[in-house]
């Protein structure tokens, strides 16, 4: 840190200057005494920066932390090597079991457990995942406000008048002897040079500054501008009702409500169209069950909520890739089950005559407990309900909810006798119920229907990420296609003292500079014919 910030040209410049603020001349004891260029310094301007002046509390060390480039590099290089690690094996979303820690150590063993327990298996919605992201953004943020703002106060009040010492000290630089009858010509045709090449010149006394392309410097904190506003659109995704991405199956006629919005949508009708025959390839006419499309219809209601009924908002169809849309919600057609039963109708004999006495209907999908039908007269009461039966340890129990082998526990009550009586149905068995029953439960027919697989989405953060990315390429094009040029002259003591300075390009400049100066009449050669 510069103790003494006072410049021999008496301004007195903030703590931690290092070169004057006024004059441009180095304050910092080591360059006085050295014979380097001031090309690093000249970064920032010399200015002063937070992260470097202040060290002592822990909101200082803290911001010094966050400012260090080498820092924001390291956090991005371990979240790209987590990101690519996440990869090895799916993650949760997609593994296709209840029990996910389980399917890791089956599928892939020993590293597939820690993968688990380390949570890569579920890394985008990991706390130490989120941590990373969330330190890139303060850093980025940090290390913005700690450049930005002194190189903004810097170029907005830049000096025209530099000490030579600052000319002489820059990375492009030439002195040459003229003679005083020469002085305001060659100044003359130098202004005159610099103002052809479109450098915005301004003159005071004996000194000249040369500037264009000033917006350069500007190109990368609009970048990092642009990057935070994504992190912030992906940070917005874990605030409730920003995102939503979930899978739904949808019978025909169902009608669900869709998860975390208050709409519900109905499938009127879902399709599944095949590939004819002469349609096919050649060489695949013999094979079948080739889908050509998917489509379902659907409608999408609003419950009111004084009179609890269903309004309709809009109705539409699903294609592959052409989703229904309404507002920010998109529900895409993913998969169609065809077939799939939902009902079944059964048939209750009279065991004596082998005579229907009546049948019922039952939904698969909506049975209550001792849920009672009525068969002409009879009333048929579903006492349990094994959705997909099977037989553990002489018990029944159901291994999953979805109706692939339905079985019924049924009493049926005569009114009239107040007989009662109970029977198994079990989907694919012919159980056999006591023989003192008068009544056999026997299937009639059965429903199918098409189930379609939708996923419902909402991404309102989806803006906020494009106009970052827009935001961040702007940065990228201004920084990389432009140059901050700047050339100082000073016309004084017989001598003409030229310094030029740029962040990229310096081939370019020097051929301005000895064009310029050529023009001039001056001796200079800084490029190679």
């Amino acid at each position: 840190m510069i103790e003494n910030t006072k410049c021999a040209c008496g301004h007195n410049n903030p703590v931690g200057t290092i070169l004057c603020e006024y004059c441009g001349k180095p304050l910092d004891e080591a360059i006085k005494n050295s014979e380097q260029t001031i090309e690093n310094e000249m970064r920032y301007e010399g200015k002063a920066r937070r992260s470097q002046t202040y060290t002592t509390s822990l909101f200082d060390k803290t911001w010094a932390f966050f400012s260090s480039v080498k820092v924001a590099i390291v956090l991005i290089v371990i979240t790209l090597i987590a990101s690519g690690i996440g990869t090895i094996f799916p993650q949760e979303t997609f593994v296709p079991s209840s029990n996910p820690e389980g399917y890791y150590e089956d599928e892939y063993g020993l590293l597939g457990k820690w993968f688990y327990l380390i949570g890569f298996s579920d890394m985008y919605n990991s706390w130490w995942y989120i941590l990373l992201l969330s330190m890139i953004g303060v850093s980025l943020v940090v290390c913005s406000l700690d450049r930005v703002i002194p190189l903004y106060k810097a170029l907005n009040n830049q000096k025209v008048i530099k000490n030579t010492e600052f000319i002489k000290r820059q990375r492009i630089s030439h002195v040459e002897k003229i003679v005083e009858t020469e002085k305001e010509h060659k100044r003359t045709a130098l202004i005159e040079s610099l103002q052809q090449k479109r450098y915005n010149v301004s003159v005071e006394d004996d000194a000249i500054l040369a500037e264009k392309g000033r917006i350069s410097r500007w190109g990368p904190y609009i970048n990092h501008i642009g990057l935070i506003l994504f992190l912030f659109g992906v940070f917005l995704r874990f605030v409730p009702g920003w995102y939503l991405s979930e899978t739904m199956w949808l019978q025909e006629e169902e009608v669900k409500k869709i998860p975390e919005l208050p709409y519900y949508v109905k499938n009127e009708r879902s399709l599944v169209e095949m590939y004819e025959p002469h349609e096919l390839p050649p060489g695949s006419e013999n094979q079948t069950n080739f889908v050509k499309e998917y489509q379902t219809d659907v409608t999408l209601y609003q419950k009111d909520d004084t009179t609890g009924k269903l309004t309709e908002l809009k109705k539409g169809q699903i294609l592959i890739n052409h989703p229904f849309e309404y507002e920010d919600l998109l529900l895409y057609q993913s998969d169609l089950k065809a077939g799939q039963l939902s009902g079944l109708e059964l048939a209750v004999i009279d065991k004596e005559n082998e005579q229907e006495v009546g049948s019922f209907s039952v939904d698969l999908y909506d049975i209550k407990a001792n849920q009672v039908y009525h068969a002409n007269g009879l009333n048929v009461k579903v006492k349990s309900y094994f959705p997909d039966f099977e037989l553990q340890g002489n018990q029944p129990i159901t291994k999953s909810q979805k109706p692939n082998r339905p079985a019924f526990v049924i009493e049926v009550t005569d009114p009239k006798t107040k007989r009662q009586e109970v029977s198994w149905v079990i989907s694919g068995m012919d159980f056999e119920n006591p023989q003192d029953n008068q009544y056999n439960i026997q299937l009639k027919d059965f429903k199918l229907v098409n189930t379609a697989g939708l996923i419902v989405r909402v991404d309102r953060s989806l803006s906020v990420m494009l106009v970052g990315g827009i935001v961040s390429m702007i940065g990228l094009v201004m920084g990389f296609y432009w140059q901050h040029r700047r050339v100082w002259v000073r016309v004084t003591n017989n001598q003409i003292v030229i310094g030029g300075h740029t962040n990229k390009n310096w081939y370019s400049l020097r051929r301005d500079i000895q064009s310029v100066a050529e023009t001039a009449g001056l001796k200079i050669k800084l490029v190679k014919e």
